[in-house]
């Protein structure tokens, strides 16, 4: 797959709950549990899984989770990973 142009990335940054960092973009979520945060995480890596793409996953605090999406084989941002960060939001509920 290959890397979008800085243009494509601003626009669909845009349009997405999620900021670009660099090479990647990044969303934290606060759930009201620590148990709520760690449903969220389980349910992110099966969504990572079924598309083989992962995403850095911190949970820090002890309710809050930061995903970190990049294309580590392409060397930056693909609509894969906008994709997948697409999958990942409607799963926070």
């Amino acid at each position: 797959m290959s890397r979008l142009s800085e243009g494509e990335i601003a626009d669909r940054v845009r349009v997405s709950a999620w900021e670009r960092e660099g090479d990647a973009i990044v969303r934290e979520w606060t759930f009201p549990d620590f148990a709520a945060a760690l449903a969220f995480v389980n349910r992110v890596a099966e969504a990572a899984e079924a598309v083989n793409h992962h995403p850095d996953i911190l949970v820090h605090g002890w309710n809050k989770v930061r995903l970190t999406m990049t294309n580590h084989s392409a060397g930056g941002l693909t609509a894969i990973d906008f994709e997948t960060a697409s999958r990942f939001d409607a799963l926070a509920g």
